[in-house]
């Protein structure tokens, strides 16, 4: 069985919601739609009323049998502001909190969460990656010992899986960012169905160059070996000696992750971003996510250039973290 068909197994004996700010969307309304319709959870469409409603006819549905709620309609509204005022601490007022509420579907979307109305939210198909993660950070808040969320993608091909972190987030991570993305990778493969063995990735291989970048490195993989030592983790590692045993025979030899990673942690965003895209292009591997990690809640982020597929899958990741 597939990793989603196995999250679909699991999703549904829960049946989780999940809230998609972004209903005018026909990617997002058509993955919406397909969820409802298979019981897998119980989707939340947000939106204007009339856009949503031209592009559920558009898709051929009727936004009658979707839970929907346009913003401007929502009767809970003082509520929800009241608890996005108190959650700010006196960072915004609560006249302004209310009127950001009913102008921004990821704020609304994420005082959903919150306030335990919904149990995670996908969006990004036409917002910005800050749009989604802003509120997420604000509200939700990072869990205790956490300080930054980070993006991981799960790549999958047939019974294929790795993860890439950060792909999305942090763009010159210090060996703390590193290290951290690292342990909650390690987390987060658990969940899906990897067995962590984890790459702290380099252009150098154990000592073959020698720079401040490869010393960020190094210094991470002695931060996670001290935050807690039951993880899998070697690094600097170059690619090819992570993941090919006969050239980490010869750059890594006795590393017992060398050669067998499964869990990729890169030096930087642009490192990151452009692997998981080559792998995805390049490689065929579908590319879930990004996944923000470390949150109280799961919130995730789309791609703007995903399609319907791509925003179901991930809806079935951020029920599984969810549950």
């Amino acid at each position: 069985m597939d990793l989603f068909e196995e999250l679909k197994v699991e999703v549904k004996e829960k049946h989780p919601s999940i809230v998609f700010p972004e209903g005018e969307d026909e990617r997002v309304l058509k993955a919406a739609f397909r969820l409802k319709e298979e019981n897998i959870l119980e989707p939340i469409v947000l939106g204007k009323r009339s856009e949503v409603e031209g592009a559920a006819k558009a898709i051929g549905k009727d936004l009658a049998n979707i839970n929907f709620i346009d913003p401007a309609e929502a009767k809970d509204i003082d509520e929800m502001a009241q608890t996005f005022f108190e959650r700010r601490k006196g960072k915004i007022t609560l006249e302004d909190a209310k009127a950001l509420l009913l102008k921004d579907v990821n704020y609304f979307g994420t005082i959903l969460v919150y306030m335990k109305k919904a149990d995670g939210l996908v969006s990004g198909a036409a917002h910005a990656t800050s749009d989604t993660v802003r509120p997420a950070l604000q509200i939700i808040k990072m869990k205790e010992g956490y300080k930054k969320t980070s993006g991981v993608f799960v790549m999958v091909k047939g019974a294929e899986r790795y993860i890439f972190a950060d792909c999305a987030i942090n763009i010159a991570p210090d060996s703390n960012d590193i290290a951290e993305t690292a342990i909650l990778s390690n987390m987060t493969a658990k969940s899906f169905g990897v067995d962590p063995k984890i790459a702290l990735l380099s252009f150098s291989t154990k000592g073959s160059a020698k720079s401040d970048e490869t010393e960020k490195v190094i210094n991470a993989l002695e931060i996670v070996k001290e935050r807690d030592a039951s993880i899998a983790v070697d690094g600097e590692l170059q690619f090819d000696a992570a993941f090919v045993p006969t050239v980490a025979e010869k750059k890594a030899k006795g590393s017992a992750i060398a050669g067998h990673a499964n869990v990729f942690i890169f030096p930087s965003l642009e490192a990151g971003n452009i692997g998981y895209k080559i792998a995805q292009r390049l490689g065929g591997y579908d590319a879930i996510g990004p996944i923000l990690q470390g949150l109280n809640s799961p919130v995730n982020d789309l791609s703007r250039g995903c399609n319907s597929d791509d925003v179901y899958k991930l809806a079935l990741i951020t029920a599984k973290q969810a549950i």
